[in-house]
């Protein structure tokens, strides 16, 4: 192999072993690719909004068979093929070799939050055997660049670029099969600032680009010294602040174990969250005690053997001489705890509302951003990943609501659960397991069990969906709604003409707790 283009001060000093020093092989775990659920979701989104007739019917109906196949034998590595090649088609575009080629690319390493002081190893591999026919080895070209800016919701623009932030090198001899023989890298990041970045890997046959795969990564130096001493303070913390302290580390950890995708971790803000809880206990106070507003808190699932995160609001009329309602919100599928809080799909307008109307908010991320919330009063999963994860995702949930009530004073007369999309549909799920918990609930474009509603005949419910919803279909709902009205349910449908998935929450959210306001719990006889 030659090297084009060197990796500077690393590899200073190699002499003839430069090669060597350059490519030497590094363990690598699977980094967390996007979840195959989210992928089929994205696909039968892109399906029913684009309704496709004639050749175009005849090859996705062909590749929807392909797909059902995949999914039978679990060939995950086929199925993102699949659904990459149905996405292309349902754009109106031809299904290439290279495109082919560019979607059977990933980057893989075994620190996607790594010590910038420390040489950083990554390879480049394959997911799946493309078709294309390539007669020589490849060339690829390696960039460090910002992070692109998020896609606007709702728009079909892809993300561009962003700016380089640091060539770092181009190299030759990359294998035709990447499944076979991965290529390694070994990078210089030693002068690169803290913080987070998208690293870029550009394959070319000769002179031809065939295609680039990408990995969201993030910088720290000293990031091992630092988390050493969390853990070393974590452990002589008080009980109820542990989680607070060793949470990044142990969020750390699972990223880079593949377990979990960067975007559920932010570690410039969760290192600096932690560093101040950890100066807070040296100082004998808990920074917790008097705090309202919106924030993080954090703690130890004793089943999954992991610290999850929770966001919360707090009034900031918040204060332990009377009692207060709380909200328990579940995000949608590929959300995470931070969605009802923030800008995107659902607009930041609930922390904004729960202050007007003085509700706490506890908004959990069930575990896994696919986890489901469980399965409700179904059967499990036969499959004993998918049970694990929806199990610890129910937990996630009951066990967020238990530390909020023993954190605050909680109005158990005024507790409400709502949801959108996966989280209306674990809405409707978890209701009805623990019926006398709540006081109301609220699904928003989601669907559930009419059978399992007769158990929450005396929970009031307000129902929302877009009749124009490609993702969830309306019926969802109506079904739902049409048993409440059998069963006498005090309940407020809001079906929204020409609504889409997530367009109808921020505007209905006002409507949502004005509902919750109207209801409190009564006595119930659970069935």
């Amino acid at each position: 192999m030659k090297i084009r283009v060197l990796l500077g001060a690393a590899l200073k000093g190699c002499a003839t072993a430069i090669i060597v020093c350059a490519i030497v092989p590094a363990t690598a775990f699977p980094q967390a690719l996007t979840s195959l659920a989210s992928l089929r979701v994205g696909y039968n989104t892109r399906k029913n909004t684009a309704r496709p007739q004639g050749e175009l019917k005849a090859q996705i109906d062909a590749l929807d068979q392909q797909i059902a196949d995949a999914t039978r034998l679990g060939r995950t590595g086929e199925l993102r093929r699949l659904f990459a090649k149905g996405n292309v088609l349902l754009a109106g575009r031809q299904w290439t070799d290279e495109i082919d080629y560019a979607n059977s690319l990933v980057v893989r390493t075994d620190r996607v939050v790594a010590d910038s002081s420390k040489p950083y190893p990554v390879r480049l591999e394959q997911i799946y055997s493309p078709s294309i026919a390539l007669e020589r080895t490849l060339t690829a070209h390696v960039l460090l660049r910002a992070r692109p800016a998020p896609p606007v919701p709702g728009s079909s623009t892809p993300p561009q670029p962003g700016d380089v932030v640091k060539d770092l090198g181009t190299f030759d001899g990359v294998a035709r099969d990447l499944r076979e023989s991965p290529f390694p890298f070994e990078l210089d990041v030693q002068d690169v600032a803290d913080g987070g970045y998208q690293l870029s890997v550009e394959v070319s046959n000769d002179s031809a680009p065939l295609g680039a795969s990408t990995l969201n990564i993030a910088l720290r130096r000293g990031l091992d010294d630092l988390a050493a001493r969390l853990e070393a303070e974590g452990r002589n913390a008080p009980e109820a602040l542990r989680a607070e302290i060793l949470f990044p580390v142990d969020r750390m950890r699972n990223v880079n174990r593949g377990r979990l995708e960067l975007r559920t971790f932010d570690p410039q803000k969760d290192f600096a969250s932690a560093d101040a809880v950890a100066a807070a206990v040296k100082a004998k106070q808990d920074p917790f005690a008097t705090r309202t507003g919106d924030f993080k808190r954090h703690y130890l699932l004793d089943a999954a053997r992991e610290m999850l995160p929770y966001r919360m609001y707090v009034p900031t009329t918040y204060n332990a001489s009377r009692s207060f309602p709380l909200i328990v919100a579940l995000h949608g599928l590929g959300g995470t705890e931070d969605s009802f809080f923030e800008g995107g799909l659902y607009g930041g307008v609930l922390p904004k509302l729960a202050e007007q109307h003085g509700y706490i908010v506890a908004a959990p991320l069930g575990y896994r951003v696919d986890g489901s919330y469980g399965w409700g009063l179904g059967s499990p999963p036969a499959d004993p990943v998918t049970r694990r994860v929806q199990d610890f995702s129910e937990q996630d949930v009951m066990q967020v609501l238990q530390h909020v009530r023993q954190q605050y004073k909680i109005d158990g007369n005024r507790i409400y659960l709502m949801g959108h999309s996966m989280g209306a549909i674990g809405t409707w799920k978890i209701a009805p397991k623990y019926p006398d918990v709540w006081a109301a609930i609220a699904p928003i474009s989601g669907s559930g069990a009419p059978a399992t509603l007769d158990r929450i005949r005396t929970v009031p419910e307000i129902v929302v969906h877009g009749d124009n919803d490609p993702t969830v279909p309306v019926n969802g709902s109506r079904t739902m709604v049409a048993k409440l009205k059998e069963l006498g349910v005090d309940y407020k449908y809001i079906e929204v003409p020409g609504g889409l998935h997530s367009d109808v929450v921020a505007p209905n959210i006002g409507a949502i707790l004005d509902f919750f306001d109207a209801h409190r719990k009564t006595s119930r006889v659970s069935q």
